[in-house]
């Protein structure tokens, strides 16, 4: 016999969805509870519920006298934090795919160690390089199993972000990560990437991003010039 969802998932999830798709942005109130109450045909407690739930997933928050906010949705990721990189940077924020998202085989370039399952699947990889107005900040690389996301090498990203691509199109969430951190000299690629000497150091954030959808984790190899921009608690895909 099929187990029938409970009525606050049923609510929980149409409302995350909303927020996921841009129906609803950050600073937006959603329904009230007694507006869910006549939407939904429940009750107000599981309409608390519904919200409740939402408001420990971090996508809203209780604004005493008025409702229920959407949240700016920024995940604390062990030292890093994820959210776009032109709304943490501002203005002058530059991006340029040195490798469009293809199909290709896994790297030995990747630091954590890939799962087994994932190592059985192809693979998508694109390569970008991020700058503060022309400067080049951030060098990035990424992997990730394609076997998830339907149609992604025929579509552009979402307002030119990765995660919100995720997030909107998939509806898949970052929900964690495993991170190493290092310093390294640049190698003569990426001296010339940067526009610095092979002896310069190199900060290399080694990061396995574990997502909603458990079959999607993404590997991502960061190399960052900080002589002239600082790294914060903050990381941008």
């Amino acid at each position: 016999m099929k187990r029938t969802e409970p009525k606050y998932l049923s609510v929980q999830n149409y409302l995350k969805q909303q927020i996921q798709q841009g129906i609803y942005n950050p600073e937006d109130f959603i329904p009230s509870e007694n507006e869910l109450c006549r939407q939904f045909s429940i009750t107000r407690t599981t309409a608390r519920k519904a919200l409740d739930e939402l408001i420990k997933e971090g996508f809203i928050e209780r604004i005493h006298g008025k409702g229920s906010r959407v949240r700016e949705r920024r995940h604390t990721l062990g030292l890093l934090n994820v959210k776009g990189f032109s709304e943490a940077v501002g203005e002058g924020v530059n991006t340029k795919f040195l490798q469009p998202p293809v199909r290709t085989f896994w790297s030995d370039e990747i630091i954590l160690p890939v799962s087994e399952e994932d190592k059985n699947a192809p693979c998508i990889q694109f390569e970008r390089l991020r700058f503060v107005g022309k400067t080049p900040v951030m060098l990035e690389k990424n992997w990730f199993p394609d076997t998830i996301l339907p149609e992604f090498l025929q579509s552009e990203f979402v307002d030119g972000s990765f995660f919100k691509t995720l997030s909107q199109r998939y509806l898949i969430e970052i929900i964690g990560s495993t991170q190493e951190i290092r310093s390294e000299f640049a190698s003569e690629k990426h001296a010339r990437l940067f526009g610095i000497k092979t002896d310069d150091p190199l900060l290399h954030i080694s990061i396995k991003f574990s997502t909603s959808n458990r079959k999607l984790t993404i590997y991502s190899e960061l190399y960052c010039d900080t002589s002239a921009y600082p790294v914060g608690n903050s990381y941008y895909l």
